[in-house]
């Protein structure tokens, strides 16, 4: 299961997706997790899921390799549906003693289930389509106006690239700690809560030992280069905005603009 993560990893590839500015696509998921929460009828529900759609094929990326990356959190999404669709106030269709589901219940549990489930591709869909050079520099870039608030941008944008890039190196290392422990012996699946998180233990240990690690190795190797943070620095590859850019944000603000006037007309 942990191999089925695809937050942080990168799908090689030439779609047009993979070719459009890191920003576009930052701005894109930002406008997409905020209209994942906007529609609550069917018209708002068919847009997203044809936008969504659509973005998934000019990607390119197989979609059974994205759908595998909502199996690490299935309990996550049944839990989520399970709390929604007991603990919502109104019409009751059946009742048994303190539980109850509720009309309005469904439609949230339905909704809220939806939502997680697009929030995961859509996120997972930017991350597939953009190498993490590209996405520090697009951060970067993007937020280049909160320097006047003496906001410490680069340092902001290059930390969370390199804990996206830590993602499926860490899950990696947890998969053969894990193989190499139950070689020996351990028993990660049976056992009540208590019996299991203990067992966690071993596999634990050594895992935060291999990040301990590899985090002093990366703070050598920048130093080793003489890195000093973003002042001053220059980048290899400016980005530039093309054509197809700017055609990109367009089609982003009639998509958003759209739902806001589905909303609020119906």
């Amino acid at each position: 299961m942990l191999r089925d993560m695809t937050i942080g990893q990168y799908y090689p590839g030439k779609s047009l997706l993979h070719q459009l500015d890191p920003r576009v696509k930052l701005t894109g998921a930002l406008v997409f997790v905020v209209s994942a929460f906007l529609f609550e009828n069917w018209i708002s529900f068919a847009i997203v899921t044809a936008f969504l759609g659509t973005c998934i094929i000019l990607s390119r990326v197989p979609f059974r390799y994205m759908v595998k990356g909502l199996k690490p959190v299935v309990v996550i999404l049944i839990l989520t549906a399970v709390l929604n669709l007991l603990w919502t106030p109104g019409e009751i269709l059946w009742q048994y003693r303190f539980l109850k589901i509720t009309k309005q219940g469904v439609m949230n549990s339905g909704y809220m289930l939806v939502r997680l489930i697009y929030l995961v591709l859509g996120t997972s869909l930017m991350t597939l389509t953009t190498t993490p050079t590209r996405l520090t520099d697009g951060m970067e870039t993007g937020l280049s106006w909160m320097k006047l608030f003496k906001v410490p941008v680069h340092e902001i944008a290059m930390t969370m690239s390199i804990a996206l890039r830590f993602i499926p190196l860490l899950l990696e290392e947890t998969d053969k700690i894990m193989k190499a422990q139950m070689a020996r012996g351990a028993d990660f699946e049976t056992g009540n809560i208590f019996r299991r998180a203990k067992s966690m233990v071993p596999l634990l240990v050594p895992l935060f030992v291999s990040a301990w690690r590899r985090a002093g190795d990366l703070a050598m190797a920048m130093e080793a280069r003489c890195y000093h943070g973003g002042e001053g620095r220059t980048k290899m590859k400016p980005l530039k905005y093309r054509k197809q850019d700017f055609c990109s944000y367009g089609v982003l603000s009639v998509y958003l603009v759209g739902l806001i006037v589905i909303k609020v007309i119906l």
